[in-house]
């Protein structure tokens, strides 16, 4: 059996949002695309179709990596291998062309984040050389009442403004600025204290929050349930969506590898 890894534009997006998702059948966390969130995808986290890359034994695709490529930084935006291919070392060949494309154009960091549970996929990055620079967690606020919160809404460009100044964290892929510049659908909301950004779709989703978050959240939550993906675990927020109520719903390690 031949193994050949290509470029992911040797697939039409139709084929390739059918071999993600059964690349990622039976996975810890459910996950399902069409067409329209690939494309999407592809555009908010600056997937790179020439770097990211689909692997095909005897012609037929079985395994796909993708990469985001933003200067010298790189992310690895999911790697997948369908069910009857899988422990037979794909994932692997494919994570290490993902690095040999990374290094290609000049990226010196390359980020992922694995779910805690996913012990042999930490296992692998691991030996390719990653380390755990912290954990991040997903939440999810239930729907609420406002209850004299007196946060604003405003431009999302003023409300990044004030995030700038009251934080100094390191937002993950999904939540960096380089992601939000892709959206077209951000808004902003402020207090006195503090300084959100958020979308609005099928769930509220809370991109960047810094300083007080408790009145932004109480503010938010009366839009529907809010979804705040990979929160770093030690950010303040955290105590403010626990006392509201929020779950976690995934704890991920957030890697690093440095080439």
């Amino acid at each position: 059996m031949t193994l050949e890894i290509r470029s992911a534009r040797a697939l039409p997006p139709a084929e390739r949002a059918e071999l993600f998702n059964a690349a990622y059948e039976g996975y810890l966390v459910p996950f399902q695309v069409d067409v329209a969130t690939l494309e999407f995808m592809d555009d908010a986290f600056d997937l790179d179709l020439d770097a990211s890359l689909i692997a095909f034994r005897d012609g037929e695709p079985i395994g796909l990596g993708n990469l985001g490529v933003r200067d010298e930084d790189a992310w690895i935006g999911g790697v997948g291998v369908v069910a009857a291919a899988r422990r037979s070392g794909i994932g692997e060949a494919l994570m290490r062309a993902l690095h040999e494309q990374a290094g290609k154009r000049g990226v010196h960091r390359v980020w992922l984040e694995v779910i805690f549970e996913n012990t042999g996929a930490f296992a692998l990055y691991e030996k390719l050389g990653y380390r755990t620079v912290r954990d991040v967690e997903v939440w999810s606020l239930p729907a609420g009442e406002e209850d004299g919160s007196a946060a604003r809404e405003v431009p999302a460009a003023e409300a990044q403004g004030r995030i700038v100044e009251l934080g100094d964290t390191r937002e993950p892929w999904q939540r960096a600025d380089g992601t939000v510049a892709n959206y077209g659908d951000v808004r902003g909301l402020v207090t006195d204290e503090g300084a959100a950004l958020f979308r609005v779709g099928r769930a509220v989703q809370l991109i960047q929050v810094a300083g007080d978050a408790e009145p932004l959240l109480r503010r938010l939550r009366t839009l529907g349930a809010v979804s705040v993906l990979n929160l770093p675990a030690d950010d303040p927020a955290t105590a403010a969506l626990r006392s509201l109520g929020a779950t976690v719903v995934v704890r991920q390690h957030e890697m690093l590898l440095e080439l």
